[in-house]
């Protein structure tokens, strides 16, 4: 073996215990969660499925994966998970399973999401509007390139991340003026010339009730986690909610839109 080979062989031994620490000091380690997917199949839920569930497990979590809703009712599942991710695109739920969301939520369990799974669920339950943080309305010019800047250095989501471009959806968001805002995307005026300059949140963090709430407009489809930045913060705020029952509510919020 030469000393190239070596060197080669020790780089990536280190790298391998490096993953390794990761997963055996992951928030999610030991973690039960509450994996629902379903809805509107253009925003490709099984194959999301397939990216994140291996992932957490991984991790150390144990995922309980349905592709309906009636989790939401069975107080047996409800009292015993600690992260529920949810991408569930457009779609009808009933009041009782509403309600078993938000009671979890609102009790602490943490809930991570993004694109229309999360952003674009459920259009007449405001209430599940106000706990997510925002609602998707449009996507001028449908696919296109565009760019995500990361506004927050700071925060574990997005530090040490940089600027990176998308092609896929931008997504048009209202949103709830108390939310943390760690990465946004401006609009040229291109697509629809009034709403040229308009910046959007991208990637937000919020409290609901003792519920720490996480949210990424990115991941239209799968491919949309090729890109590096995309899924990175997708894992990193999946891990951040993971925490709410342990940890709590952070003390951070001085949203950006707050004097």
């Amino acid at each position: 073996m030469n000393r190239i080979t070596k060197i080669c062989v020790v780089a990536l031994i280190a790298l391998a215990s490096t993953f390794q620490g990761f997963a055996q000091d992951s928030p999610l380690k030991g973690k039960k969660v509450l994996y629902i997917f379903g809805g509107w199949d253009g925003h490709e839920p099984v194959q999301c499925r397939d990216i994140f569930v291996p992932w957490m497990e991984s991790e150390g979590a144990e995922v309980l994966v349905y592709d309906n809703l009636d989790p939401y009712t069975d107080t047996t599942i409800m009292n015993h998970v600690d992260l529920i991710i949810q991408q569930w695109t457009m779609g009808t739920i009933t009041r009782q399973q509403e309600r078993g969301l938000l009671n979890a939520v609102r009790r602490g369990v943490g809930l991570a999401g993004w694109h229309g799974g999360t952003g674009d669920a459920f259009r007449q339950n405001v209430e599940f509007q106000y706990m997510v943080g925002g609602q998707w309305v449009a996507h001028p010019g449908g696919v296109i390139d565009y760019r995500v800047n990361i506004i927050d250095q700071e925060d574990p989501v997005t530090a040490g991340l940089t600027d990176f471009a998308m092609h896929s959806e931008q997504y048009y968001v209202h949103v709830d003026p108390n939310v943390k805002v760690m990465a946004t995307t401006t609009y040229t005026g291109e697509q629809n010339f009034w709403i040229e300059g308009a910046v959007i949140p991208v990637v937000w963090k919020k409290q609901y009730g003792q519920g720490r709430v996480f949210y990424n407009s990115l991941g239209h489809v799968a491919a949309d986690f090729e890109v590096p930045q995309a899924l990175e913060m997708m894992k990193r705020g999946i891990r951040w909610a993971s925490e709410s029952l342990e940890k709590g509510p952070e003390k951070w919020l001085t949203p950006i839109y707050k004097k």
